[in-house]
């Protein structure tokens, strides 16, 4: 019998005490393009893809589990943190905890081989961004390297 191949992560969904908290506060950080909302549940749209904000928090803060949030520019979520009073880890990384105990790290698109399809980031007016040669060697290397 043949296993089926991973081909990707559709969403992450994240446990937060109240949903219009979470909106309040990532929205301090990033701009959020709502998908839909329920009454405990909210679905910010990143592309393609998208982050679940469900309400319900029901552990302690995450130690070392977290997810990886890939943006346009890592030093603008850097920015927003420290205005927003929020810690973060020195550079070259960037990572924080929210209030509820949600462990993120931010890369910065252009650093890592995760790739979008031009006609998503066309759609997601992102389509000036582009890899750092690093990162295409790493996607040369799999043989996903663009053009």
């Amino acid at each position: 019998m043949s296993r089926a191949r991973a081909i990707g992560v559709n969403h992450v969904a994240l446990e937060v005490g109240s949903v219009d908290e979470a909106l309040e506060w990532y929205g301090r950080l990033f701009e959020l393009d709502l998908r839909g909302r329920s009454p405990r549940m909210a679905f910010v749209d990143l592309g393609d893809q998208f982050v679940a904000l469900a309400e319900g928090r029901s552990q302690s803060p995450d130690d070392h589990r977290h997810f990886g949030l890939v943006v346009d520019s890592k030093e603008a979520v850097r920015a927003a943190l420290a205005e927003a009073g929020v810690p973060a880890s020195p550079p070259p990384r960037l990572l924080f905890q929210d209030p509820w105990g949600n462990n993120v790290e931010v890369v910065e698109y252009g650093d890592v081989q995760f790739t979008k399809a031009p006609n998503v980031l066309r759609g997601m007016g992102a389509d000036a961004l582009t890899k750092s040669e690093r990162a295409l060697g790493e996607l040369r290397d799999k043989g996903m390297a663009p053009g």
